[in-house]
């Protein structure tokens, strides 16, 4: 196997190189950082720098910049990247091939007990033999997801996909499945709270719950920072993570906020939700899965989600609707 450079020369590469070997480059790679690297490896640092070392000396090439504040591919390491990922990929799809892997548990993210994604989740679960195991996570958001998703750690998670980073987005395979409407969480004594359904221009002058300063939903906060736009409506200031549902009551009801949230939402004591209008905002909903992942689990959350958008019109767009960008375009 030859790679050759930009620079016009050519390194002969070891037809042996170790799967071993590749997979420390990769998780350095993904990770630039060799502590976070070596805990998703679960081996110490010091045998992961002796692994990558190893490898730039079967290469013959330097793959890192290391200095004391940050690790950097160089372009030998950009090079070899693609390559890496399309060795270990194969060595994983013949190990399940012949190792029975595709029985294991599938990982599915489904956000919250009340989602999208638990409905698919819960039809899937229908559609399979005994044989086969759905286990269900809770993430918060699909950035957060997303993480999970690359490290392994996840195998299928659900939310507004072409909200995340386009590197991050380019590494999963995605489908859209479900135009959830927006809607907006009052307090039962608001104002609003007594019409059906809210135009969003009596929204003007209210500030919203949108999950800023939540690094795993940054896709959500993105939405409403683009719906809010021009409108007078303004996103509540940064507040940290808030981690489960429990936890989200009591928060939100102490603050007495307003939140922006989809028509699929957690009920909250005291509180009406009402669907938002003039225009009808919509929330992309994607299943999302690693690249190249098979499993008989994944075959039947496809299933369940087109039997489920067929039979609920979760595709359907009202002619009035609005959706972010770059969704929109």
């Amino acid at each position: 196997m030859r790679i050759e450079g930009r620079v016009g020369h050519h390194v002969r590469v070891n037809r042996d190189i170790e799967p071993r070997l590749l997979r420390a480059f990769t998780a350095v790679a993904d990770e630039l950082h060799f502590t976070r690297a070596a805990a998703r490896l679960y081996i110490a640092q010091q045998a992961l720098s002796r692994d990558i070392r190893r490898l730039e000396r079967e290469l013959g090439a330097e793959l890192f910049v290391r200095t004391t504040r940050q690790v950097a591919l160089t372009a030998a390491g950009e090079r070899l990247l693609p390559y890496a990922r399309r060795v270990l990929q194969a060595q994983d799809d013949l190990a399940a091939a012949f190792s029975g892997a595709e029985r294991r548990p599938l990982l599915v993210d489904v956000s919250a007990p009340v989602s999208t994604g638990n409905q698919v989740l819960a039809e899937a679960r229908r559609r399979i033999g005994p044989e086969t195991e759905l286990v269900a996570r809770f993430h918060s958001g699909l950035a957060g997801a997303a993480a999970e998703l690359l490290a392994g750690r996840l195998d299928v998670s659900f939310g507004r996909a072409r909200g995340l980073d386009p590197a991050v987005l380019a590494r999963l395979d995605h489908r859209l499945i479900r135009y959830e409407r927006i809607a907006v969480v009052l307090r039962a004594d608001h104002p609003l709270a007594r019409l059906a359904e809210i135009p969003l221009s009596a929204l003007a002058g209210e500030t919203l719950y949108a999950a800023a300063g939540n690094d795993t939903t940054t896709e959500w906060t993105d939405l409403a920072t683009q719906l809010f736009a021009g409108r007078g409506i303004a996103v509540a200031e940064p507040f940290p993570e808030i981690d489960g549902d429990e936890e989200f009551i009591r928060v939100v009801t102490k603050r007495r906020w307003s939140v922006l949230a989809s028509e699929v939402f957690t009920h909250l004591p005291g509180a009406v939700l009402r669907p938002l209008t003039e225009p009808v905002p919509l929330s992309p909903v994607s299943i999302v899965w690693r690249k190249g992942l098979t499993h008989p689990g994944l075959d039947a959350l496809h299933a369940a989600a087109r039997a489920l958008a067929t039979t609920s019109g979760w595709l359907h767009r009202p002619p009035d609707s609005w959706l972010p960008r770059p969704e929109a375009d």
